[in-house]
Protein backbone atom coordinates (compact mmCIF):
# COMPACT_ATOMS: atom_id res chain seq x y z
CA UNK A 1 0.00 0.00 0.00
CA UNK A 2 0.98 3.52 -0.34
CA UNK A 3 2.28 5.80 2.34
CA UNK A 4 -0.42 8.28 3.81
CA UNK A 5 1.14 11.73 2.34
CA UNK A 6 -1.31 13.56 4.61
CA UNK A 7 -0.99 12.00 7.98
CA UNK A 8 0.29 14.90 9.71
CA UNK A 9 -1.72 17.19 7.70
CA UNK A 10 -4.68 19.00 6.80
CA UNK A 11 -7.07 16.90 4.41
CA UNK A 12 -6.89 18.54 1.19
CA UNK A 13 -10.19 20.05 0.19
CA UNK A 14 -12.71 18.43 -2.09
CA UNK A 15 -12.16 18.44 -5.83
CA UNK A 16 -13.33 20.99 -8.38
CA UNK A 17 -13.11 19.65 -11.73
CA UNK A 18 -14.53 16.30 -11.18
CA UNK A 19 -15.12 15.23 -14.90
CA UNK A 20 -13.97 16.05 -18.11
CA UNK A 21 -15.14 14.10 -21.30
CA UNK A 22 -12.78 15.00 -24.77
CA UNK A 23 -14.39 13.55 -28.21
CA UNK A 24 -13.02 13.79 -31.55
CA UNK A 25 -10.30 16.54 -30.68
CA UNK A 26 -7.50 15.72 -32.79
CA UNK A 27 -6.30 12.22 -31.82
CA UNK A 28 -8.55 11.83 -28.90
CA UNK A 29 -11.67 9.77 -29.47
CA UNK A 30 -13.22 9.84 -26.51
CA UNK A 31 -11.91 10.21 -23.63
CA UNK A 32 -13.49 10.51 -20.20
CA UNK A 33 -11.42 11.56 -16.97
CA UNK A 34 -12.43 11.70 -13.15
CA UNK A 35 -10.25 13.88 -11.30
CA UNK A 36 -9.83 13.35 -7.36
CA UNK A 37 -8.56 15.83 -4.46
CA UNK A 38 -4.64 16.59 -4.16
CA UNK A 39 -2.49 15.86 -6.82
CA UNK A 40 -2.81 13.62 -9.65
CA UNK A 41 -0.45 13.09 -12.74
CA UNK A 42 -0.80 12.30 -16.45
CA UNK A 43 1.98 10.53 -17.81
CA UNK A 44 2.63 8.36 -20.81
CA UNK A 45 5.01 8.30 -23.88
CA UNK A 46 6.46 10.86 -25.57
CA UNK A 47 3.15 12.00 -28.31
CA UNK A 48 0.97 9.59 -26.66
CA UNK A 49 -1.31 12.91 -26.30
CA UNK A 50 -0.68 14.13 -22.67
CA UNK A 51 -0.80 17.61 -23.97
CA UNK A 52 -3.63 17.34 -25.97
CA UNK A 53 -6.23 16.81 -22.93
CA UNK A 54 -4.81 20.31 -21.69
CA UNK A 55 -5.03 21.89 -25.02
CA UNK A 56 -8.64 20.56 -24.57
CA UNK A 57 -9.26 21.45 -20.82
CA UNK A 58 -8.08 24.77 -21.87
CA UNK A 59 -10.40 25.05 -24.86
CA UNK A 60 -13.53 24.60 -22.09
CA UNK A 61 -11.95 27.15 -20.32
CA UNK A 62 -12.28 29.98 -22.86
CA UNK A 63 -9.19 29.90 -25.07
CA UNK A 64 -9.74 29.96 -28.78
CA UNK A 65 -9.19 26.82 -31.04
CA UNK A 66 -9.51 26.45 -34.80
CA UNK A 67 -11.24 24.00 -36.90
CA UNK A 68 -7.86 22.09 -37.15
CA UNK A 69 -8.57 20.12 -33.86
CA UNK A 70 -11.81 18.27 -35.17
CA UNK A 71 -10.72 14.71 -35.91
CA UNK A 72 -10.48 13.49 -39.51
CA UNK A 73 -13.43 12.15 -40.85
CA UNK A 74 -15.51 14.13 -37.92
CA UNK A 75 -17.59 17.56 -38.14
CA UNK A 76 -16.84 18.77 -34.56
CA UNK A 77 -14.90 18.43 -31.28
CA UNK A 78 -17.18 18.41 -28.29
CA UNK A 79 -15.09 19.42 -24.20
CA UNK A 80 -17.25 18.64 -21.51
CA UNK A 81 -16.38 20.01 -17.59
CA UNK A 82 -18.51 19.01 -14.59
CA UNK A 83 -17.07 21.49 -11.81
CA UNK A 84 -18.05 20.68 -7.89
CA UNK A 85 -18.41 23.92 -6.36
CA UNK A 86 -20.26 23.17 -2.93
CA UNK A 87 -18.74 24.92 0.04
CA UNK A 88 -16.49 27.56 -1.96
CA UNK A 89 -17.78 30.44 -0.60
CA UNK A 90 -15.79 33.23 -2.45
CA UNK A 91 -16.29 31.28 -5.22
CA UNK A 92 -19.90 30.93 -5.00
CA UNK A 93 -20.20 34.52 -4.95
CA UNK A 94 -18.31 35.32 -7.98
CA UNK A 95 -20.29 33.11 -9.97
CA UNK A 96 -23.34 34.58 -8.58
CA UNK A 97 -21.66 37.91 -9.86
CA UNK A 98 -21.77 36.43 -13.25
CA UNK A 99 -25.25 35.15 -13.16
CA UNK A 100 -24.21 31.53 -13.13
CA UNK A 101 -26.20 29.29 -10.22
CA UNK A 102 -25.20 26.01 -9.56
CA UNK A 103 -27.28 23.18 -10.28
CA UNK A 104 -27.41 21.20 -6.98
CA UNK A 105 -23.47 23.02 -6.46
CA UNK A 106 -22.36 21.38 -9.82
CA UNK A 107 -21.48 23.88 -13.16
CA UNK A 108 -21.42 21.98 -16.43
CA UNK A 109 -19.29 23.71 -19.04
CA UNK A 110 -19.47 22.01 -22.55
CA UNK A 111 -17.43 23.89 -25.93
CA UNK A 112 -17.86 23.04 -29.16
CA UNK A 113 -15.58 23.32 -32.27
CA UNK A 114 -16.95 23.00 -35.67
CA UNK A 115 -15.67 22.56 -39.14
CA UNK A 116 -18.26 24.82 -40.49
CA UNK A 117 -20.55 27.43 -38.95
CA UNK A 118 -19.66 28.70 -35.43
CA UNK A 119 -18.34 27.53 -32.50
CA UNK A 120 -20.44 27.23 -29.86
CA UNK A 121 -20.38 27.18 -25.67
CA UNK A 122 -23.15 26.40 -22.96
CA UNK A 123 -23.02 27.32 -18.99
CA UNK A 124 -25.39 24.80 -16.99
CA UNK A 125 -26.49 23.40 -20.38
CA UNK A 126 -27.74 27.03 -21.89
CA UNK A 127 -26.14 28.88 -24.21
CA UNK A 128 -23.32 31.14 -23.53
CA UNK A 129 -21.13 33.74 -24.84
CA UNK A 130 -17.35 33.09 -25.23
CA UNK A 131 -16.42 35.68 -22.70
CA UNK A 132 -18.55 34.20 -20.07
CA UNK A 133 -17.10 31.16 -20.73
CA UNK A 134 -13.51 32.63 -20.32
CA UNK A 135 -14.69 34.36 -16.72
CA UNK A 136 -15.44 31.57 -15.34
CA UNK A 137 -12.89 29.78 -16.82
CA UNK A 138 -10.36 31.97 -15.13
CA UNK A 139 -12.07 31.34 -11.77
CA UNK A 140 -12.07 28.14 -11.86
CA UNK A 141 -8.74 26.74 -13.04
CA UNK A 142 -5.40 27.86 -13.95
CA UNK A 143 -3.40 26.25 -16.90
CA UNK A 144 0.00 26.44 -16.65
CA UNK A 145 2.76 25.94 -19.17
CA UNK A 146 2.25 27.14 -22.86
CA UNK A 147 -1.10 28.67 -22.38
CA UNK A 148 -2.70 32.09 -22.22
CA UNK A 149 -5.36 30.69 -19.79
CA UNK A 150 -3.43 31.73 -16.23
CA UNK A 151 -4.85 33.98 -13.85
CA UNK A 152 -1.55 35.18 -12.80
CA UNK A 153 -0.61 36.82 -15.94
CA UNK A 154 -3.65 39.67 -15.70
CA UNK A 155 -2.84 42.77 -14.37
CA UNK A 156 -5.67 42.76 -12.59
CA UNK A 157 -5.08 39.70 -10.55
CA UNK A 158 -1.84 40.36 -9.58
CA UNK A 159 -2.85 43.01 -7.93
CA UNK A 160 -5.45 41.34 -6.17
CA UNK A 161 -3.35 38.41 -4.95
CA UNK A 162 -0.82 40.98 -3.92
CA UNK A 163 -3.21 42.88 -1.86
CA UNK A 164 -4.73 39.29 -0.43
CA UNK A 165 -0.82 38.47 0.64
CA UNK A 166 -0.95 41.79 2.48
CA UNK A 167 -3.96 41.21 4.40
CA UNK A 168 -5.09 44.66 2.40
CA UNK A 169 -8.21 43.42 0.98
CA UNK A 170 -10.43 45.56 2.82
CA UNK A 171 -8.08 48.65 2.31
CA UNK A 172 -8.29 47.74 -1.42
CA UNK A 173 -11.91 47.50 -1.41
CA UNK A 174 -12.09 50.65 0.98
CA UNK A 175 -9.78 52.68 -1.68
CA UNK A 176 -12.45 51.41 -4.52
CA UNK A 177 -15.48 52.69 -2.36
CA UNK A 178 -14.24 56.11 -1.98
CA UNK A 179 -12.97 56.23 -5.67
CA UNK A 180 -16.59 55.72 -6.40
CA UNK A 181 -17.87 58.13 -3.63
CA UNK A 182 -15.54 61.21 -5.59
CA UNK A 183 -16.38 60.18 -8.80
CA UNK A 184 -20.05 60.28 -8.14
CA UNK A 185 -19.72 63.56 -6.27
CA UNK A 186 -17.92 64.86 -9.19
CA UNK A 187 -20.61 64.01 -11.33
CA UNK A 188 -22.96 65.71 -9.10
CA UNK A 189 -21.04 68.62 -9.31
CA UNK A 190 -20.08 68.69 -12.74
CA UNK A 191 -23.78 68.45 -13.42
CA UNK A 192 -24.63 71.29 -11.10
CA UNK A 193 -21.56 73.10 -12.36
CA UNK A 194 -23.14 72.70 -16.03
CA UNK A 195 -26.36 73.38 -14.71
CA UNK A 196 -25.37 76.97 -13.50
CA UNK A 197 -23.67 78.02 -16.77
CA UNK A 198 -26.64 77.22 -18.56
CA UNK A 199 -29.26 78.97 -16.15
CA UNK A 200 -26.47 81.90 -15.59
CA UNK A 201 -26.19 82.41 -20.08
CA UNK A 202 -29.72 82.46 -19.88
CA UNK A 203 -30.83 84.16 -16.99
CA UNK A 204 -31.44 87.53 -18.64
CA UNK A 205 -33.76 86.62 -20.75
CA UNK A 206 -35.30 84.35 -18.31
CA UNK A 207 -35.76 87.11 -15.77
CA UNK A 208 -37.40 89.10 -19.09
CA UNK A 209 -39.67 86.15 -19.58
CA UNK A 210 -41.11 85.87 -16.22
CA UNK A 211 -41.18 89.61 -15.72
CA UNK A 212 -43.57 89.99 -18.91
CA UNK A 213 -45.58 87.12 -17.67
CA UNK A 214 -45.71 88.75 -14.10
CA UNK A 215 -46.46 92.59 -15.01
CA UNK A 216 -49.81 90.87 -17.10
CA UNK A 217 -50.72 89.68 -12.96
CA UNK A 218 -53.03 87.01 -14.54
CA UNK A 219 -55.53 84.74 -12.95
CA UNK A 220 -57.01 81.57 -14.33
CA UNK A 221 -59.93 81.68 -16.82
CA UNK A 222 -59.24 85.69 -17.07
CA UNK A 223 -59.64 85.95 -20.38
CA UNK A 224 -62.92 84.35 -20.48
CA UNK A 225 -64.06 86.82 -18.03
CA UNK A 226 -62.91 89.84 -20.05
CA UNK A 227 -64.17 88.25 -23.17
CA UNK A 228 -67.90 88.64 -22.03
CA UNK A 229 -67.31 91.55 -20.37
CA UNK A 230 -66.12 93.72 -23.71
CA UNK A 231 -69.25 91.93 -25.64
CA UNK A 232 -71.54 93.77 -23.26
CA UNK A 233 -70.13 96.85 -22.89
CA UNK A 234 -70.06 96.56 -27.01
CA UNK A 235 -73.43 96.15 -27.54
CA UNK A 236 -74.61 97.66 -24.22
CA UNK A 237 -77.17 99.86 -26.57
CA UNK A 238 -78.89 96.91 -27.44
CA UNK A 239 -78.61 95.17 -23.99
CA UNK A 240 -80.46 98.39 -22.23
CA UNK A 241 -82.97 98.61 -25.27
CA UNK A 242 -83.95 95.24 -25.10
CA UNK A 243 -84.17 94.51 -21.44
CA UNK A 244 -86.02 97.95 -20.77
CA UNK A 245 -88.76 96.89 -23.41
CA UNK A 246 -89.16 93.83 -22.11
CA UNK A 247 -89.44 95.17 -18.62
CA UNK A 248 -91.94 97.15 -20.02
CA UNK A 249 -93.93 94.83 -21.23
CA UNK A 250 -94.17 92.44 -18.37
CA UNK A 251 -94.61 94.60 -15.88
CA UNK A 252 -94.09 98.12 -15.59
CA UNK A 253 -96.11 99.46 -18.97
CA UNK A 254 -99.57 99.84 -19.58
CA UNK A 255 -101.64 97.10 -19.98
CA UNK A 256 -98.27 94.83 -19.11
CA UNK A 257 -98.21 91.38 -19.14
CA UNK A 258 -98.49 91.31 -15.23
CA UNK A 259 -101.67 93.28 -15.08
CA UNK A 260 -103.10 90.85 -17.23
CA UNK A 261 -101.88 88.09 -15.22
CA UNK A 262 -103.28 89.75 -11.94
CA UNK A 263 -106.94 90.11 -13.55
CA UNK A 264 -107.00 86.48 -15.08
CA UNK A 265 -105.55 85.61 -10.85
CA UNK A 266 -108.93 87.28 -10.03
CA UNK A 267 -111.36 85.75 -12.07
CA UNK A 268 -110.14 82.06 -11.19
CA UNK A 269 -110.41 83.08 -7.75
CA UNK A 270 -114.03 83.60 -7.97
CA UNK A 271 -114.35 80.54 -10.02
CA UNK A 272 -112.69 78.48 -7.56
CA UNK A 273 -115.52 79.03 -4.85
CA UNK A 274 -117.95 77.42 -7.68
CA UNK A 275 -115.54 74.38 -8.55
CA UNK A 276 -112.75 73.79 -6.03
CA UNK A 277 -111.42 71.44 -8.64
CA UNK A 278 -109.33 74.03 -10.54
CA UNK A 279 -107.21 74.76 -7.27
CA UNK A 280 -104.19 73.43 -8.70
CA UNK A 281 -104.88 75.84 -11.88
CA UNK A 282 -104.78 78.44 -9.67
CA UNK A 283 -101.72 77.81 -7.87
CA UNK A 284 -100.85 77.73 -11.94
CA UNK A 285 -101.50 81.14 -12.43
CA UNK A 286 -100.42 82.60 -9.50
CA UNK A 287 -97.06 80.90 -10.04
CA UNK A 288 -97.02 82.59 -13.59
CA UNK A 289 -97.63 86.21 -12.21
CA UNK A 290 -95.06 86.01 -9.67
CA UNK A 291 -92.24 84.92 -11.85
CA UNK A 292 -93.67 87.62 -14.57
CA UNK A 293 -93.12 90.06 -11.99
CA UNK A 294 -90.13 88.92 -10.71
CA UNK A 295 -88.83 88.68 -14.04
CA UNK A 296 -90.02 92.35 -15.34
CA UNK A 297 -88.38 93.72 -12.36
CA UNK A 298 -85.07 91.91 -12.96
CA UNK A 299 -85.25 93.31 -16.71
CA UNK A 300 -85.98 96.59 -15.73
CA UNK A 301 -83.03 96.92 -12.79
CA UNK A 302 -80.72 95.53 -15.43
CA UNK A 303 -81.96 97.87 -17.97
CA UNK A 304 -81.05 100.61 -15.99
CA UNK A 305 -77.44 99.20 -14.87
CA UNK A 306 -76.19 98.85 -18.19
CA UNK A 307 -73.73 102.03 -19.40
CA UNK A 308 -71.78 102.93 -22.31
CA UNK A 309 -68.06 102.87 -21.73
CA UNK A 310 -65.71 103.67 -24.37
CA UNK A 311 -62.55 103.38 -22.28
CA UNK A 312 -63.53 100.38 -20.35
CA UNK A 313 -63.72 98.85 -23.64
CA UNK A 314 -61.32 99.80 -25.09
CA UNK A 315 -59.22 98.79 -21.68
CA UNK A 316 -60.44 95.45 -22.28
CA UNK A 317 -59.18 94.89 -25.83
CA UNK A 318 -55.87 95.83 -25.27
CA UNK A 319 -55.55 93.63 -21.87
CA UNK A 320 -57.06 90.53 -24.10
CA UNK A 321 -54.31 91.53 -27.16
CA UNK A 322 -51.56 91.37 -24.44
CA UNK A 323 -52.96 87.82 -23.16
CA UNK A 324 -53.38 86.62 -26.80
CA UNK A 325 -49.53 87.06 -26.91
CA UNK A 326 -48.15 85.89 -23.91
CA UNK A 327 -50.32 82.32 -24.99
CA UNK A 328 -49.19 82.09 -28.27
CA UNK A 329 -45.14 82.79 -26.64
CA UNK A 330 -45.85 80.70 -23.57
CA UNK A 331 -49.80 78.99 -24.12
CA UNK A 332 -51.10 78.02 -26.01
CA UNK A 333 -53.25 78.28 -23.34
CA UNK A 334 -53.86 80.65 -20.06
CA UNK A 335 -53.24 77.74 -17.51
CA UNK A 336 -49.81 77.09 -19.47
CA UNK A 337 -49.17 80.53 -19.43
CA UNK A 338 -49.22 80.84 -16.03
CA UNK A 339 -46.97 76.89 -15.32
CA UNK A 340 -44.67 78.90 -17.52
CA UNK A 341 -44.22 82.09 -14.85
CA UNK A 342 -44.14 79.32 -11.76
CA UNK A 343 -41.04 77.17 -13.63
CA UNK A 344 -39.67 80.09 -14.54
CA UNK A 345 -39.55 82.10 -10.99
CA UNK A 346 -37.88 78.17 -10.09
CA UNK A 347 -35.18 78.46 -12.31
CA UNK A 348 -34.56 81.50 -11.31
CA UNK A 349 -34.59 81.16 -8.18
CA UNK A 350 -32.48 77.90 -8.48
CA UNK A 351 -29.56 80.10 -10.05
CA UNK A 352 -29.33 82.46 -6.91
CA UNK A 353 -29.49 78.87 -4.91
CA UNK A 354 -26.42 77.02 -6.96
CA UNK A 355 -23.43 78.88 -5.82
CA UNK A 356 -24.41 77.16 -2.06
CA UNK A 357 -25.03 73.87 -3.80
CA UNK A 358 -21.59 74.17 -5.63
CA UNK A 359 -19.60 75.53 -2.67
CA UNK A 360 -21.13 72.19 -0.60
CA UNK A 361 -20.26 70.21 -3.28
CA UNK A 362 -16.76 71.14 -4.04
CA UNK A 363 -16.57 70.81 -0.26
CA UNK A 364 -17.81 67.14 -0.25
CA UNK A 365 -15.38 66.52 -2.85
CA UNK A 366 -12.62 67.57 -1.42
CA UNK A 367 -13.26 65.77 1.95
CA UNK A 368 -13.88 62.54 -0.57
CA UNK A 369 -10.70 63.13 -2.22
CA UNK A 370 -8.68 63.33 1.39
CA UNK A 371 -10.37 60.13 2.33
CA UNK A 372 -9.53 58.57 -0.80
CA UNK A 373 -5.66 59.68 -0.60
CA UNK A 374 -5.56 58.56 2.81
CA UNK A 375 -7.01 54.79 2.16
CA UNK A 376 -4.39 54.96 -0.98
CA UNK A 377 -1.39 56.06 1.07
CA UNK A 378 -2.27 53.09 3.30
CA UNK A 379 -2.54 50.76 0.74
CA UNK A 380 0.06 51.40 -0.63
CA UNK A 381 2.44 51.07 2.17
CA UNK A 382 0.70 47.54 2.94
CA UNK A 383 1.81 47.10 -0.73
CA UNK A 384 5.61 47.91 -0.25
CA UNK A 385 5.81 45.92 2.66
CA UNK A 386 4.29 42.89 1.04
CA UNK A 387 5.71 43.36 -2.14
CA UNK A 388 9.10 43.16 0.18
CA UNK A 389 8.29 40.01 1.62
CA UNK A 390 6.81 38.10 -1.79
CA UNK A 391 10.15 39.14 -3.58
CA UNK A 392 12.11 37.41 -0.77
CA UNK A 393 10.23 34.14 -0.15
CA UNK A 394 9.50 33.61 -3.98
CA UNK A 395 13.32 34.19 -4.51
CA UNK A 396 14.28 31.67 -2.06
CA UNK A 397 12.19 28.59 -3.66
CA UNK A 398 13.68 29.63 -7.58
CA UNK A 399 16.64 27.97 -7.27
CA UNK A 400 15.55 24.72 -5.06
CA UNK A 401 13.37 24.78 -8.14
CA UNK A 402 15.66 24.78 -10.56
CA UNK A 403 16.74 28.52 -11.34
CA UNK A 404 19.61 29.36 -9.51
CA UNK A 405 19.52 32.76 -10.62
CA UNK A 406 16.15 33.69 -10.39
CA UNK A 407 14.66 36.51 -9.23
CA UNK A 408 11.23 38.24 -8.77
CA UNK A 409 10.74 41.74 -8.54
CA UNK A 410 7.35 43.42 -7.35
CA UNK A 411 7.09 46.04 -9.32
CA UNK A 412 4.93 49.23 -7.73
CA UNK A 413 4.52 52.13 -10.50
CA UNK A 414 2.44 55.15 -9.68
CA UNK A 415 -0.18 55.48 -11.98
CA UNK A 416 -0.09 58.27 -14.06
CA UNK A 417 -3.38 59.90 -13.19
CA UNK A 418 -2.05 59.58 -9.26
CA UNK A 419 0.99 61.92 -10.31
CA UNK A 420 0.63 66.22 -8.80
CA UNK A 421 -2.22 66.57 -6.98
CA UNK A 422 -4.40 63.97 -9.30
CA UNK A 423 -6.05 61.27 -6.68
CA UNK A 424 -5.74 57.93 -7.04
CA UNK A 425 -7.41 55.21 -9.63
CA UNK A 426 -9.87 52.69 -8.30
CA UNK A 427 -7.05 50.05 -7.80
CA UNK A 428 -4.68 52.67 -5.84
CA UNK A 429 -1.91 55.16 -6.72
CA UNK A 430 0.18 52.62 -8.14
CA UNK A 431 0.31 49.58 -10.70
CA UNK A 432 1.12 46.25 -9.50
CA UNK A 433 3.17 44.00 -11.58
CA UNK A 434 4.95 40.67 -11.33
CA UNK A 435 8.40 40.54 -13.08
CA UNK A 436 11.20 37.95 -13.13
CA UNK A 437 14.49 37.40 -14.36
CA UNK A 438 15.98 33.88 -14.51
CA UNK A 439 19.73 35.11 -15.22
CA UNK A 440 22.31 37.03 -14.13
CA UNK A 441 22.86 40.47 -15.26
CA UNK A 442 19.11 40.46 -16.68
CA UNK A 443 16.40 42.99 -15.31
CA UNK A 444 13.06 41.67 -14.46
CA UNK A 445 10.75 41.38 -17.50
CA UNK A 446 6.73 40.48 -17.43
CA UNK A 447 5.96 37.09 -16.39
CA UNK A 448 4.63 36.47 -19.54
CA UNK A 449 7.62 37.06 -21.27
CA UNK A 450 9.68 34.48 -20.09
CA UNK A 451 10.36 31.91 -23.15
CA UNK A 452 10.12 28.40 -21.36
CA UNK A 453 6.70 27.28 -20.59
CA UNK A 454 8.80 24.83 -18.10
CA UNK A 455 10.32 27.87 -16.58
CA UNK A 456 7.58 29.91 -16.66
CA UNK A 457 5.20 26.36 -14.77
CA UNK A 458 8.24 26.48 -12.09
CA UNK A 459 7.93 30.27 -11.49
CA UNK A 460 4.04 30.15 -11.25
CA UNK A 461 4.44 26.88 -8.84
CA UNK A 462 6.66 29.30 -6.32
CA UNK A 463 4.19 31.77 -6.41
CA UNK A 464 1.33 29.28 -5.82
CA UNK A 465 3.17 28.00 -3.29
CA UNK A 466 3.91 31.32 -1.17
CA UNK A 467 0.49 32.42 -2.66
CA UNK A 468 -1.31 29.25 -1.40
CA UNK A 469 -3.76 30.61 1.08
CA UNK A 470 -4.87 33.90 -0.88
CA UNK A 471 -4.84 32.33 -4.62
CA UNK A 472 -8.88 31.95 -4.98
CA UNK A 473 -8.54 29.71 -8.22
CA UNK A 474 -9.06 26.03 -6.84
CA UNK A 475 -7.91 24.30 -9.44
CA UNK A 476 -4.31 24.46 -10.80
CA UNK A 477 -2.88 22.46 -14.09
CA UNK A 478 1.24 22.31 -15.01
CA UNK A 479 2.39 21.29 -18.20
CA UNK A 480 5.48 20.76 -19.24
CA UNK A 481 6.83 22.03 -15.36
CA UNK A 482 9.30 18.73 -15.20
CA UNK A 483 10.93 20.40 -18.87
CA UNK A 484 14.65 20.07 -18.33
CA UNK A 485 14.97 19.32 -14.73
CA UNK A 486 15.99 15.98 -12.78
CA UNK A 487 17.59 14.79 -9.78
CA UNK A 488 17.18 17.23 -6.65
CA UNK A 489 15.29 20.07 -8.51
CA UNK A 490 13.11 17.45 -9.35
CA UNK A 491 12.51 16.49 -6.10
CA UNK A 492 12.06 19.72 -4.54
CA UNK A 493 9.33 20.43 -7.79
CA UNK A 494 7.56 17.32 -6.56
CA UNK A 495 7.14 18.35 -3.13
CA UNK A 496 6.46 21.91 -3.77
CA UNK A 497 3.72 20.34 -5.71
CA UNK A 498 2.09 18.58 -3.10
CA UNK A 499 2.58 21.07 -0.71
CA UNK A 500 0.07 23.02 -2.99
CA UNK A 501 -2.11 20.44 -3.31
CA UNK A 502 -2.97 20.98 0.37
CA UNK A 503 -4.92 23.44 -0.53
CA UNK A 504 -5.13 22.89 -4.35
CA UNK A 505 -6.77 20.38 -6.69
CA UNK A 506 -3.51 19.77 -8.62
CA UNK A 507 -3.27 17.97 -12.02
CA UNK A 508 0.45 17.83 -13.36
CA UNK A 509 1.72 16.63 -16.47
CA UNK A 510 4.83 14.97 -16.27
CA UNK A 511 7.53 12.88 -17.75
CA UNK A 512 9.29 12.43 -13.91
CA UNK A 513 8.85 9.44 -11.62
CA UNK A 514 10.03 11.51 -8.71
CA UNK A 515 6.65 13.56 -9.82
CA UNK A 516 4.08 10.92 -10.33
CA UNK A 517 5.09 8.78 -7.47
CA UNK A 518 3.94 11.80 -4.99
CA UNK A 519 0.51 11.80 -6.59
CA UNK A 520 -2.76 11.46 -5.17
CA UNK A 521 -3.92 9.65 -8.14
CA UNK A 522 -2.54 8.54 -11.88
CA UNK A 523 -3.76 8.70 -15.28
CA UNK A 524 -1.89 7.38 -18.14
CA UNK A 525 -2.53 8.59 -21.68
CA UNK A 526 -1.71 5.60 -24.58
CA UNK A 527 -2.28 5.79 -28.22
CA UNK A 528 -2.71 2.74 -30.04
CA UNK A 529 -3.78 2.68 -33.74
CA UNK A 530 -7.48 1.29 -34.33
CA UNK A 531 -8.25 -0.03 -38.33
CA UNK A 532 -5.54 2.10 -39.57
CA UNK A 533 -6.27 5.13 -37.00
CA UNK A 534 -4.46 6.33 -34.24
CA UNK A 535 -6.87 6.85 -31.17
CA UNK A 536 -5.69 7.94 -27.82
CA UNK A 537 -7.32 6.85 -24.44
CA UNK A 538 -6.38 7.84 -20.51
CA UNK A 539 -7.14 5.39 -17.64
CA UNK A 540 -6.46 5.50 -14.64
CA UNK A 541 -4.25 3.47 -12.52
CA UNK A 542 -3.42 1.84 -9.15
CA UNK A 543 -1.59 -1.36 -7.35
CA UNK A 544 0.78 -3.33 -9.86
CA UNK A 545 -0.03 -0.91 -13.08
CA UNK A 546 0.72 2.47 -11.14
CA UNK A 547 4.11 0.20 -10.35
CA UNK A 548 4.87 -0.86 -13.94
CA UNK A 549 4.54 2.74 -15.47
CA UNK A 550 6.63 4.46 -12.63
CA UNK A 551 9.34 1.73 -13.67
CA UNK A 552 8.95 2.46 -17.36
CA UNK A 553 9.29 6.38 -16.42
CA UNK A 554 12.39 5.12 -14.35
CA UNK A 555 13.73 4.09 -17.98
CA UNK A 556 13.76 0.52 -17.12
CA UNK A 557 11.71 -2.54 -18.13
CA UNK A 558 8.28 -2.87 -16.58
CA UNK A 559 9.01 -6.31 -17.33
CA UNK A 560 11.73 -6.44 -15.16
CA UNK A 561 11.62 -7.52 -11.63
CA UNK A 562 14.41 -5.27 -10.29
CA UNK A 563 12.63 -2.22 -12.51
CA UNK A 564 9.34 -3.14 -10.64
CA UNK A 565 11.44 -2.93 -7.33
CA UNK A 566 12.76 0.38 -7.52
CA UNK A 567 9.24 2.06 -8.70
CA UNK A 568 7.59 0.40 -5.55
CA UNK A 569 10.36 1.79 -3.33
CA UNK A 570 9.60 5.14 -4.51
CA UNK A 571 6.51 4.95 -4.50
CA UNK A 572 6.31 3.85 -0.74
CA UNK A 573 4.78 0.66 -1.31
CA UNK A 574 5.23 -1.76 1.39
Amino acid sequence: MCRDLFSNAARPPSPVLIHLRVRDYAVLDDVSVELGTGMSVLSGETGAGKSLLVDALSLLLGERATSEVVRDGNTRSVVEGVFDVRGRTELLKYLDDLGVQPDQGLVFLKREVATEGRNRAWVNGSPATAALVGELGSALVDLHGQHEHQTLLRADEQRRVLDAYAGATDLARAVAEQHTKRARLLRELDAAESRRRHLAEQADFLRFQRDEIGAARLTPDADLRLEEEAKRLAHSSELAGATGGLGELLYAGEDALADQLAGALQTLRRLLRLDPTLDPTGELLESAYQQVVEAGRHLGEYAGRVEFDPERLEWIRGRLDQISQLKRKYGPNLTDVIETHVRLSGELEELDGTAFDLDRLRRAVDAAGERLAEAAAALTHARAAAATRLEREVGALLPELGMPEGRLKVALEPVAESSGNAPPEPGGAETVELRVTLNAGFAPRMLRKVASGGELSRVMLALKAVLAGVDRVPTLVFDEIDAGIGGAVAAAVSAKLHEVARGHQVLVVTHLPQLASRADGHLVVEKKTRCGIATTHVRALSGEQRVREVARMLGGDPESERSRDHARELLGVI
